[in-house]
């Protein structure tokens, strides 16, 4: 007998679609996408297959256990490993279409051992200092024989427009894009496309700006919202004036009041920092936290003439921008942080 969930993540099919396709346009038609953690949290599988209705082709994720869940049957489109081929990797990479993106001379040499007709991906590491060849290394040979697909460096700075190092690692990369050792060239994550069409080259590999997160001020208006996150209320009651809620009672009630206890907590990826600064609504009606959030529950003040009781669904806000705002939180440690807990619905309409 299947148990619903007290709790919902609200996902809008339509919204990852259209932030897809806007990007898409932005880079004319050379937009892939990053499903790595799980779809940022969303669920992998269904956020490869609605973006791969909206026509996306070109996949990243981190590790081979997550290329596992999705190397499925169909094979319309290209799976590749942002985290290279370990030796433990080899029994299911050698019999899988799926592609390693080496980033080192050790697994370059370890894929030209065991499979050096097959074609893969290269990182190359223009100023991040991160995964992948040094320029050095890159112009030294070491690819040769390589079968490359795909030649990726990633920006560390893209999200600061000004900053000097985005214009030192889009140089490097034009080096390397001269040498034409790839059949394609991948700089640009979500906010190096909104930084210059000059950082496109042949494939972007957007990931916080597919899921609705803005990666700059420039991306607001562009992309659509695409989670939000709903909680059953587990009790409504009243409290006296005087009387303190939740851990450390550093919320006292100003007068009598009606609070609803809703079930989703900081185990669920909303955070202690909301503490003072989140809000629920329902029926359109803002609903403030009052005290703490616990490991399973927040509290929120009902105000005057709201209808609530035991059973009802409030909306929880999750605004990605906000939320980081007033969390201290990055956009990407809040969607990834999302808890197992949520039951997924789709919107499709």
């Amino acid at each position: 007998m299947q148990i619903s969930s007290p709790l919902r993540l609200e996902l809008d099919k339509s919204a990852l679609m259209a932030n897809w396709q806007s990007l898409n346009r932005m880079t004319a038609g050379n937009c892939g996408a990053a499903i790595k953690a799980n779809g940022y949290g969303l669920g992998a599988e269904r956020v490869r297959h609605y973006l791969a209705q909206a026509g996306c082709r070109d996949f990243f994720v981190a590790s081979w256990d997550e290329a596992r869940l999705l190397d499925s049957s169909e094979k319309d489109f290209s799976l590749s490993v942002l985290h290279g081929l370990r030796e433990e990797d080899l029994g299911y990479a050698l019999t899988s279409s799926v592609k390693p993106v080496l980033c080192s001379p050790t697994m370059i040499a370890r894929w030209k051992s065991y499979a050096p007709d097959r074609p893969c991906d290269v990182m190359v590491d223009t100023g991040m200092n991160r995964l992948g060849l040094s320029m050095e290394e890159a112009g030294s040979g070491l690819l040769d024989g390589l079968q490359i697909e795909n030649l990726l460096s990633h920006l560390a700075c893209a999200d600061e427009i000004d900053h000097l190092l985005n214009q030192i690692q889009l140089d490097r990369f034009r080096i390397l894009a001269a040498r034409k050792q790839a059949k394609r060239y991948s700089l640009a994550n979500s906010a190096g496309i909104f930084l210059d069409k000059a950082y496109h080259f042949d494939l972007a590999r957007p990931g916080l700006a597919l899921y609705g997160g803005l990666p700059v001020e420039k991306a607001e208006g562009v992309l659509k919202q695409v989670v939000g996150i709903s909680a059953q209320a587990i009790q409504v009651r009243e409290v006296e004036a005087g009387e303190g809620i939740g851990y450390g009672v550093c919320f006292t009630a100003p007068r009598k009041m009606r609070i609803a206890i809703l079930h989703v907590g900081y185990a669920d990826g909303y955070w202690r920092a909301f503490f003072e600064k989140g809000q629920a609504v329902k029926d359109g009606v803002v609903c403030p936290l009052a005290g703490r959030v616990s490991m399973d529950m927040i509290t929120v003040a009902l105000p005057d003439g709201l209808t609530a009781g035991e059973g009802d669904w409030f909306s929880v806000d999750f605004t990605l921008p906000s939320a980081a705002q007033q969390t201290g939180l990055s956009q990407y440690e809040l969607l990834t942080g999302l808890g197992h807990r949520y039951q997924s619905v789709w919107q499709t309409v």
